[in-house]
């Protein structure tokens, strides 16, 4: 069985899943990281647990347990797309099955079944699960439908994308907004690989993932655009709106920043 993204004709777009041991190295990491937090939030609270009544004391324990084992890893894998500090370290990250980011909703089930195969179960029922897979999936991500990939170590895009001239007046004024993660990164993977492809592997995937892509794009591109030609263009044009999409979150979250750091009601700051 091939690992990777499934596109048409039964070709297999290289994602392949992360060594058992890079993974169980970084989880390991990410278990030591979270055990250290759990102690230094239990000896600063501690006292405080101590000083209130045993049912308050016990409940908060619960809140203090559930947000370490669940409310950490979900906050840091949403806000990170898939990475830890674990995962960080060794270099992988988790994706969907069709190879796009991961979302709060997968997050949050990795992390509530990851207190029972992880840490209730010491690790006994991830490490079966794991080795049983071929993509190395512990219950969590089969359930999430997501899978670790190894990330560090890539040669990066061999291939640039280029808007065909032709093109960019119907790229800008086109809407791409519900293309699929997964379906985009399949494209982006077939163009790197084209030069390497034979003349009629290349034209025939092309094609297939040109007419998968169409249906996310309105309106549909000019008669007769090349497949290629197509993919070169949303993606050219996904990627420019993508950044700048990300430099005008920035330059608003830097705004909210400075309007934080002021009075409030238009109401000077004090002067030295």
């Amino acid at each position: 069985m091939h690992d990777g993204i499934l596109i048409g004709e039964g070709v297999v777009l290289d994602a392949r899943p992360a060594s058992f041991i890079t993974r169980a190295m970084g989880g390991l990491l990410d278990a030591l990281i979270i055990v250290a937090v759990l102690y230094l939030i239990t000896v600063v609270v501690g006292v405080s647990l101590d000083q209130i009544g045993a049912q308050w004391a016990q409940a908060g324990g619960v809140v203090l347990v559930v947000a370490v084992f669940v409310g950490i890893p979900v906050t840091v894998e949403t806000l990170t797309r898939g990475r830890s500090v674990g995962k960080l370290a060794t270099g992988v990250r988790v994706v969907r099955d069709d190879g796009g980011p991961v979302r709060f909703r997968h997050a949050l089930i990795r992390a509530l079944l990851g207190v029972f195969e992880l840490w209730l179960t010491f690790g006994g029922v991830a490490l079966i699960a794991s080795l049983s897979n071929a993509k190395g999936k512990r219950l969590g991500d089969m359930v999430a439908g997501t899978y670790v990939i190894r990330v560090r170590g890539g040669k990066g895009w061999q291939v640039p994308l280029a808007m065909p001239p032709e093109l960019a007046g119907w790229a800008r004024a086109a809407d791409m907004r519900r293309l699929p993660d997964g379906l985009a990164l399949a494209a982006r993977r077939l163009i790197d690989r084209a030069p390497r492809l034979a003349p009629s592997s290349r034209a025939a995937l092309a094609d297939d993932l040109a007419g998968r892509v169409e249906p996310y794009v309105a309106p549909a591109p000019p008669h007769g655009t090349p497949p290629e030609a197509f993919l070169h263009a949303v993606l050219h044009e996904r990627r420019d709106r993508e950044l700048a999409r990300g430099l005008r979150e920035r330059d608003r979250a830097a705004e909210q920043a400075a309007t934080l750091h002021r009075l409030p009601y238009a109401i000077a700051d004090p002067r030295d």
